[in-house]
C-alpha cells in the first residue's frame, strides 16, 4: 500500500504517494476507501468508471476523491483497487474495481467530504506525494 493514515484532532487524513501522478491518485483513492469501509473481503469483480476535472493539481485530486466518495456513499460500492487510465491537463479518468456494498463491507467511518485543509500535492525525487484531510 502506498499510503498512511494521519491522525488529526477533529478529522482524519492520509498521505499517499506513487512514482507517477497517476499512481498517487490511485493510492489516494485506495486510502480514502480504506478509511471509510472495511475492504478486507472486497472482490474486484466489477469495473466502475470514475472521472474528474480540476483547475490545478489540488482541485483535480479533491474532485477525483469526491467522485470516489460518491460511489462509496451514494452508489454503495466497495472498491478493491483503482487503475488510472488517463491523466491529462487537469482531468483524470480511471476504473475502480469492486462490488456492491453489503453487510460484508461495513462502514468504518462516515466521511462527509474531502477538504482543502492542509491539502498538499508535491513532486519529489521519489515521485508524487499528497496529504489530504477528510471531513468526518
Amino acid at each position: 500500500m502506498n499510503f498512511e493514515v494521519l491522525e488529526h484532532t477533529a478529522d482524519i487524513g492520509f498521505r499517499a504517494w506513487g512514482p507517477a501522478f497517476e499512481n498517487m491518485l490511485a493510492a489516494a483513492a485506495q486510502a480514502l476507501v480504506s478509511i471509510a469501509v472495511e475492504i478486507g473481503t472486497v472482490r474486484d469483480a466489477e469495473p466502475y468508471p470514475i472521472a474528474a476535472k480540476g483547475e490545478d493539481r489540488e482541485s483535480l485530486l479533491v474532485n477525483w476523491l469526491n467522485e470516489v466518495l460518491y460511489y462509496v456513499d451514494g452508489r454503495q460500492v466497495a472498491f478493491r483497487r483503482f487503475d488510472v487510465k488517463s491523466c491529462g491537463e487537469w482531468q483524470v479518468s480511471g476504473i475502480g474495481w469492486g462490488e456492491p456494498r453489503s453487510e460484508a463491507h461495513p462502514a468504518k467511518l462516515i466521511v462527509k467530504g474531502v477538504t482543502y485543509h492542509q491539502l498538499s500535492v508535491t513532486n519529489c525525487a521519489e515521485g508524487w506525494q499528497c496529504t489530504v484531510f477528510l471531513d468526518i
